[in-house]
């Protein structure tokens, strides 16, 4: 099936239970929380869905359940995070019998960080091997991509069809957005800057921010598509200040804190990540009405 990837794209949180194993029944309840919020897409797997820590199993399984539960309604991405282009086709192949619109995959991660050359060698192999569309997710600070690399990546590869750009500098966002080959997307991750990534043209977001606060994402979206910049920037500041309290070292686990206030199962974080502490809750708990008030949703 053909997929429009565009727009607000949360990676989901993967609930554990108190075994750490997967809870099933939890992650079909948050994927049908983002579809009553009208994201645009999901993806399982990211780094707020803990993607580090799963299995090849794991991942696939994670990508069936997501597949069951959005009936092809809007496109499914596959996180792969590993250390190696064998591991990673491998988890490819492991998501390729689902209905995946795209791969959202890192470079190599590990203290041996590749030449140029070798990422390269590393995407090509990949897209040869999978018939599965890539999104290089550049996160990596040790191995993070340039604009130029990207864009040679994107120009050789016709399996690479984007990037999502994390890091806070939005400075590459926007080389990028003037240099990126026709028909490539860029997908922004800097979370405190949603809004003027999404001014500059960027074609959507895969990002914490979305995962945490879906609707009020969204209406950012929106609200940026239809030119009400000053609504924009009103929701911008306040996600700003949401930012800044979920902003830390378990991020993913005060993601899951935020999605249970809204009622949505999320289990716990798997070791060593620590849960969000009552420091955290008390200052994610003062932000997150305020933002929540952008939510057009909620009504």
């Amino acid at each position: 099936m053909a997929h429009v990837l565009k727009g607000i794209i949360p990676p989901l949180v993967t609930p554990f239970k108190d075994d750490e194993t997967i809870d099933e029944a939890a992650l079909r309840e948050n994927v049908c929380f983002m579809l009553k919020k009208g994201v645009h897409g999901i993806c399982l797997g990211g780094s707020t869905g803990e993607g580090h820590t799963l299995s090849t199993e794991e991942l696939a399984r994670s990508i069936e359940i997501a597949c069951e539960e959005v009936q092809g309604r809007i496109p499914v991405v596959a996180g792969i995070i590993a250390n190696s282009t064998r591991k990673s086709i491998e988890m490819a192949k492991a998501v390729a019998r689902y209905d995946v619109a795209a791969l959202q995959v890192t470079p190599v991660h590990y203290v041996f960080k590749p030449s140029e050359d070798a990422t390269y060698a590393h995407f090509k192999r990949m897209t040869e091997e999978v018939d599965l569309p890539v999104i290089i997710y550049n996160v990596v600070p040790w191995n993070y991509l340039s604009p130029a690399l990207l864009v040679r990546l994107m120009e050789g590869l016709p399996g690479v069809i984007g990037v999502k750009q994390s890091a806070g500098d939005l400075k590459l966002m926007a080389d990028l957005m003037i240099s990126i080959p026709e028909g490539k997307l860029v997908f922004t991750a800097v979370d405190a800057l949603l809004y003027a990534s999404f001014a500059m043209g960027a074609h959507g977001t895969i990002a914490a921010n979305p995962a945490a606060v879906p609707g009020v994402c969204v209406a950012l979206w929106n609200a940026v598509q239809a030119g009400e910049h000053a609504k924009a920037q009103e929701i911008h500041k306040s996600l700003l200040r949401f930012w800044n309290t979920i902003y830390a070292d378990n991020l993913p686990a005060n993601v899951k804190y935020v999605l249970a206030k809204q009622g949505v199962s999320t289990g716990i974080p798997r070791m060593p990540m620590p849960a969000t502490s009552a420091e955290q809750a008390a200052r994610i708990d003062e932000q997150l009405a305020a933002v929540l008030k952008w939510d057009e949703t909620a009504a």
